[in-house]
């Protein structure tokens, strides 16, 4: 990466052996590769033998790449110190040090971090050791791909929740991140077990990064970068943790040889996450939350087009050529690996028609490819030739379902798994906001319907159809909002972006300052574009809202959001 500048290359001796331990000087040169990063150059004395092993010594200063990120103190919780993180995913860790920085390459690491005074180091390892002279040893004795190596350095600080399990926070927030998150680990933990296979990695850490950390989560291993909006506190949020949980095996173990095919990344996690979902929250809770993603994937098609060829599930991009060439992958990252990967996988689990005969499968799959990184071939390869019966019925090439059509043909998915369990939960909620749409409310039929004991989607999924309704008729959202000060004064994110939204949609002055409250109490960019949008496409007032809040927090925002506000805000 340009942001990276390599000054020296040497041959080290092999270890124990003769020669000079500075190592023999070698010559470096930097060739064009694609928009994202160059090719570096190392030329060998002479050419070596197959199965030699080479140890390189490569001197670097690195920094202001993309993949590195500074935080001031105003944008950490604790608004003392400063902080730094590395994101990798897709193909950013090339700006913090050299490497084949493709998933299809998979290595072990160590590394020695020394940090000021004060700060602590954290990285995805799977030992961690303090020396003195704050000086920090890890060691990841498991290959994994470049993109998952991470580093950590800020005021942090330490809990256990479980046994193989601590959160990390900065000291302001490990009490809420303890009590939030004090046991739950270990039972997703034993689940995914049952369901795919030992769990590999040692440690299960979870990291609750600055409120400006832009994504939901990354799947860092033995540490799971998230963002604190998870600490919604009454733990109505821990399940998103199961997605990260479940990318322990399907991503990190077995992983996509290519950007091109995130799907078997993401598709696959899914999958697992509502497996471990159905055994602990029940189908009917599982499939409401999958009607909630396949509405985000049913609006991404219809703002991009069903056609778009980034809505197929094999993103071919340079024919004939093993890595990202015209296109950034960090460009390519969108609903349809996630979703309509995730139907593909039920697709299959459908063809197999039992579940458990599927279970076992997923477990056969882990374990043959464990360590590995592997195409969409490999794995559909795998299902036919685990089931042969399947194979012989030609079910790879059923028309209209045909395998190569779902890796191949940009659209809506083939086949949709069945989500009617989950509407025992969602028609009460599709009634009630009926009953709030109203132009005169019937107040009898609304007291009768008793909401505590929803879970999060199902409220989502109750304000997601209020919001379709609005703006409702005059004084009504008032009233929604003096009903259920569950839902109108929630710590929760996902609620809170919802409620935001009706707010602005239904133009409720009184409560504008809530949207500049959640939009000052976090940086999340699934949080965040939505409610600039909806602002700027709103009245004078809701525009003068978005500039006031926007000069207010850009300082606390990461660099890319801060850009992405300023394109809706046309600055």
């Amino acid at each position: 990466h340009p942001a990276l500048s390599v000054s020296r290359a040497a041959l080290l001796p092999p270890p124990g052996g003769p020669g000079d331990a500075a190592g023999q000087a070698l010559p470096v040169e930097s060739r064009p590769f694609a928009s994202y990063g160059s090719a570096l150059h190392i030329a060998l004395p002479q050419a070596p033998r197959a199965g030699q092993l080479l140890t390189l010594l490569i001197d670097y200063e690195a920094g202001e790449g993309p993949g590195v990120c500074w935080l001031s103190p105003e944008q950490t919780a604790g608004k003392q110190k400063p902080y730094m993180y590395t994101q990798g995913q897709a193909v950013l860790n090339r700006s913090f040090f050299p490497c084949f920085d493709t998933p299809s390459v998979k290595f072990t690491y160590s590394a020695t971090v020394k940090v000021p005074e004060g700060f602590t180091a954290v990285m995805s390892a799977t030992s961690w050791e303090k020396q003195k002279d704050n000086t920090f040893v890890f060691k990841m004795s498991q290959p994994i791909p470049s993109y998952l190596i991470a580093l950590v350095v800020g005021d942090i600080v330490s809990a256990d929740v479980g046994p193989r399990s601590r959160v990390w926070a900065e000291p302001c927030l490990i009490e809420a991140a303890k009590k939030e998150y004090d046991g739950v680990i270990e039972e997703f933990l034993v689940v995914g077990e049952k369901l795919f296979g030992p769990y590999v990695w040692g440690r299960y850490d979870i990291l609750f990064m600055p409120p400006s950390f832009p994504f939901g989560g990354m799947e860092n291993p033995c540490l799971t970068f998230v963002t604190p909006c998870l600490l919604a506190g009454d733990r109505s949020l821990v399940d998103v943790i199961i997605h990260e949980i479940s990318h322990s095996w399907f991503g990190n173990l077995v992983t996509n040889a290519t950007w091109g095919e995130f799907w078997l990344n993401e598709g696959f996690t899914m999958y697992a996450q509502r497996r471990i979902s159905t055994e602990v929250y029940g189908l009917p809770y599982t499939c409401l939350e999958a009607a909630t993603g396949r509405a985000l994937l049913r609006q991404h098609m219809d703002a991009t087009g069903e056609d778009h060829p980034l809505n197929k599930l094999r993103v071919v991009i340079e024919p004939g050529f093993c890595f990202f060439l015209g296109v950034n992958p960090d460009d390519t990252y969108n609903e349809t690996p996630y979703e309509k990967g995730y139907c593909f996988v039920s697709y299959l689990a459908h063809l197999v028609g039992n579940q458990s005969k599927f279970d076992a499968f997923l477990q056969a799959y882990v374990n043959r490819f464990k360590f590995q990184s592997i195409t969409a071939d490999d794995t559909l390869g795998f299902f036919l030739e685990y089931f042969p019966e399947l194979k012989e019925k030609g079910v790879d090439s059923i028309s209209g379902f045909e395998f190569d059509r779902w890796l191949n043909v940009p659209g809506w998915p083939p086949y949709l798994p069945d989500l009617s369990p989950g509407q025992q939960l969602m028609r009460p909620a599709d009634e009630l906001a009926e009953l709030w749409a109203a132009d005169s409310l019937n107040m009898e039929a609304i007291e009768a319907v008793d909401i505590t004991g929803w879970r999060t989607y199902q409220l989502v999924y109750f304000l997601d159809q209020v919001l379709q309704k609005s703006p409702l008729p005059e004084g009504n959202v008032k009233r929604l909002s003096k009903m259920y000060p569950k839902i109108s004064k929630a710590q929760n994110a996902e609620l809170r972006l919802r409620w935001c939204q009706i707010i602005l949609k239904n133009n409720l002055e009184a409560e504008y300052s809530k949207v500049k409250d959640f939009l000052h109490s976090q940086g999340k960019q699934k949080y965040t574009l939505p409610l600039y949008r909806a602002m700027w496409g709103g009245s004078e007032a809701t525009r003068a809202l978005a500039m006031e809040t926007f000069s207010a927090t850009a300082p606390q925002l990461h660099v890319n959001v801060q850009n992405y506000v300023k394109k809706i805000l046309g600055l």
